[in-house]
């Protein structure tokens, strides 16, 4: 198909032939209806570089209050505004509330000092690292989810990975097909007239794989159609904006046994260089979308929570001191959550390299102690079943398993 047809069937909100994939793929998914339940890896990009240390608080360092004091966060006492207490040493922002009960329960878990090794403090490089999966490395050309689904080899859903995002992440980026969508109402054109339309336009065509092509697109559309009527409507309320829409897709295509194995989304703001705030402000404002989204997203699931593991991560965190704006500048490694039923969540992971001057990463930064290639490694070996971890992570081997999935 050439580059002008392509155009035309994305412009139409018609994406599933950009991946270059036969609409008679999706049929034939649609009528196996998929009904084994999948384990599923759900993967949250916190695009901006979120401040680690202002959301898992290591209150007991004391130089934490010494770096920063306009914008740290109480310890954990009486009041609203002060740390969440979690283990004696760590707290959690205010903001997070909605996220202490799974703590509590086992399922949550944090990986404290944790992040990509290179020390880039570009966003978009950064951004890559952590999607491409080989930090350091800008040939590699495909994302390490989506080497995840090449290596599993089921061709056969054409719901096994599926990102709630504008366009196609890095991350999913390859030759195994991922959907890219921000609803399930983007399964049909955008109006009846617009279909009608294109359907006489396909049939017309003197291209007999464009003709063949657009007859089977729409079979496939009739199938989906039948599917999306058995997908639950969430009872849940999740935050207005498109981080909460996507994670309410993400659970009703779950419960749905629709053959999930992947999902991806994506929740923007953390450049947190001015004005960031402490127990309020704005940084608190966006851990509060990120925690009332999470915690629906888990209250949704239900029983099926136990098929699912969901990961969040930054580019990198930021500076241990705040600057001079009341805000902080691009640092080094941050914390990542890990959430699902066969989390061993309750505790923070990651050794703790300390605040003091002389262990600062350049004298300036949190340092490194776990590559978030380590948690991804466990997380795609022990949830997803991968055996050759060294095709999804190359040239990398965790020292010693965290210990994260049960």
């Amino acid at each position: 198909m050439n580059t002008s047809r392509r155009n035309f069937l994305k412009s139409s909100g018609l994406g599933f032939l950009a991946f270059g994939l036969p609409p008679s793929f999706l049929v034939r998914a649609a009528q196996a209806q998929q009904n084994a339940k999948n384990k599923t890896l759900v993967v949250v990009f916190q695009r901006g570089a979120m401040d680690g240390l202002n959301v898992v608080i290591p209150f007991k360092d004391p130089a934490y209050y010494r770096l920063r004091p306009s914008i740290a966060v109480s310890e954990p006492g009486s009041g609203a505004e002060r740390a969440i207490d979690l283990d004696g040493f760590y707290g959690l922002h205010p903001a997070l509330a909605p996220l202490k009960n799974l703590y509590d329960k086992g399922q949550l878990a944090f990986v404290q000092a944790s992040g990509s090794p290179d020390n880039t403090r570009s966003h978009f490089d950064a951004q890559d690292y952590m999607e491409i999966g080989t930090p350091g490395i800008k040939s590699t050309p495909d994302g390490w989810l989506n080497r995840c689904l090449g290596e599993k080899k089921n061709s056969a859903a054409p719901f096994r990975a599926v990102t709630l995002t504008a366009q196609l992440p890095r991350i999913l980026a390859g030759a195994a097909p991922a959907l890219t969508l921000s609803s399930l109402d983007e399964f049909r054109p955008r109006n009846e007239a617009l279909g009608n339309a294109l359907q006489k336009l396909y049939a017309s065509s003197s291209d007999p794989l464009f003709r063949t092509g657009g007859e089977n697109l729409f079979a496939a559309m009739s199938e989906l159609r039948q599917i999306e009527s058995k997908i639950p409507a969430s009872a849940e309320r999740y935050p207005a904006g498109r981080f909460g829409a996507g994670l309410s897709q993400i659970a009703r295509l779950i419960k749905a046994d629709v053959g999930l194995e992947i999902a991806f989304s994506e929740i923007g703001g953390w450049d947190t260089h001015a004005n960031q705030g402490g127990a309020t402000g704005q940084l608190a404002n966006r851990l509060r979308e990120l925690a009332e989204g999470l915690a629906a997203f888990y209250r949704d699931l239900g029983d099926r929570v136990d098929d699912v593991v969901l990961l969040t991560m930054s580019e990198f965190g930021r500076t241990a001191r705040e600057n001079g704006n009341r805000g902080t500048d691009h640092g080094h490694a941050n914390v990542m959550f890990a959430m699902g039923g066969k989390v061993r969540g309750g505790k923070v992971y990651g050794r703790w390299p300390g605040l003091a001057p002389e262990v600062l990463y350049e004298g300036r930064d949190l340092a490194l102690t776990t590559d978030f290639r380590t948690v991804c490694s466990e997380v795609v070996s022990r949830h997803l079943g991968q055996k050759d971890l060294t095709k999804i992570f190359p040239n990398f081997r965790a020292a010693v398993p965290l210990g994260l999935i049960a």
